[in-house]
């Protein structure tokens, strides 16, 4: 739902199909040019004539003549130094960049989804939990009130468990808001008609994929990443610019052709109508000579931003090392942190069984159970921070590897 409706999705495939557009062989300049003009204009004279023989004077007035002209003009570029061949390259690279870019997007809104929904899931769990929670204070308060009854308990104890209840029940409520808030980001992400829109989701726990291997990852990283492969791309951009720079030293043959027809008429004179037509033709070659320096200047620049797209590739190239070696080290201690948690909260779990039976026999005092509880709960969002991070982890290191799309 998200590729099909993210409004960054559809923006980035929208200039991904004009990159698509512009790569034609008549944008590169292979194919000549026709242009087709017409003309209808006409003139109104008064004319006032003194002979220098005798000095006499003849006028005229109103005297209307026309002229009608139409053309035909064929242009072709035969030779600019290979600019034109070097041109219509360039473009197919933009055309495969504007792929790159729609590809990169579509990755990481991938990952962002992902982390929305175990972020959800997370959540869910941790709501789930404090639910237990208040489910043991109730149980807690409906002992202590016997026992009250009884005459075996005191008031004290009583309001105690109350407040602990009323304590749960407040982190519960905070809890479903902050569920509400990842279920809108959600919604958000895939762009749904009603951001309200209600949905449960089909997984009830957070599954990290443990057989990621660091070389195979490595190995896929430098083949596959988006963002390398962006990155070489704008590189060869800027060696055909330079090549197109460069066919600028070259001379240049231009090939012309047209038709041209013009028809005139007359009030007065000799002639009352004149046509003129036919066909022209010619050759222009053309060879700069001196242009102030600045092809030189050009070539230096264009030659320097070669150099800074290099340094830029090899900058995000480390950069995306490095933060997949950090990101395996943390995937790997994840891993074992989550083994460590699992069997804490089997102990905190047994630990909790055992505190609420002598507590219920009167060997336990209500501060001991609520301090075992706390233990509980604290080793139940221990292991499901852990589980969340190495998730996080784990789709982090399929989208520098370029292996994202394995979720899809």
């Amino acid at each position: 739902m998200g590729l099909e409706r993210n409004f960054s999705i559809l923006i980035t495939r929208n200039n991904e199909a004009i990159a698509e557009n512009n790569f034609t062989m008549g944008n590169a300049g292979f194919l000549p040019s026709l242009d087709v003009s017409g003309r209808y204009g006409g003139t109104i004279n008064n004319t006032t004539a003194v002979a220098a023989s005798d000095g006499q004077a003849t006028s005229t007035s109103g005297v209307h003549n026309t002229t009608t002209t139409g053309s035909a003009t064929l242009g072709w570029t035969i030779f600019n130094g290979f600019s034109v061949r070097t041109s219509y390259k360039r473009l197919d690279e933009l055309r495969h960049l504007g792929s790159l870019n729609t590809q990169m997007q579509v990755e990481n809104l991938i990952a962002q989804i992902i982390t929305g929904y175990y972020n959800y899931i997370r959540q869910i769990q941790t709501l789930n939990n404090l639910n237990h929670a208040l489910s043991l204070s109730r149980e807690r308060l409906r002992i202590d009130n016997e026992r009250y009854l009884l005459g075996s308990g005191s008031k004290l104890l009583v309001l105690q468990s109350q407040v602990y209840l009323n304590a749960d029940s407040s982190s519960l409520s905070r809890q479903r808001e902050i569920v509400r808030t990842a279920k809108i980001n959600l919604n958000e992400l895939m762009a749904a008609d009603d951001l309200g829109t209600v949905f449960f989701s089909a997984d009830t726990s957070i599954v990290v994929d443990e057989l990621l291997l660091y070389e195979k990852l490595y190995d896929h990283t430098l083949a596959f990443n988006t963002s390398l492969m962006i990155a070489a791309s704008n590189k060869t951009v800027s060696e055909y610019d330079y090549k197109i720079i460069t066919a600028r030293s070259y001379p240049y043959v231009n090939l012309t052709t047209g038709y041209s027809y013009n028809h005139y008429t007359y009030e007065s004179g000799t002639n009352r109508r004149q046509t003129v037509d036919g066909l022209n033709y010619g050759v222009s070659v053309g060879f700069n000579i001196f242009n102030g320096f600045n092809q030189r200047r050009n070539l230096t620049n264009s030659s320097i931003e070669i150099q800074n797209r290099e340094l830029r590739y090899l900058e995000i190239e480390q950069g995306i090392k490095a933060d997949l070696l950090s990101i395996y080290n943390a995937y790997s201690n994840n891993l074992r942190l989550i083994k460590l948690e699992e069997q804490n909260l089997e102990t905190a779990t047994e630990n909790l069984d055992i505190a609420l039976e002598r507590y219920k026999l009167g060997n336990l005092s209500g501060l001991q159970l609520r301090e075992v509880q706390k233990s509980f709960l604290d080793a139940k969002d221990r292991l499901l921070a852990i589980q969340y991070q190495s998730k996080l982890a784990e789709i982090s290191l399929k989208l520098i590897s370029g292996s994202i799309m394995e979720y899809y």
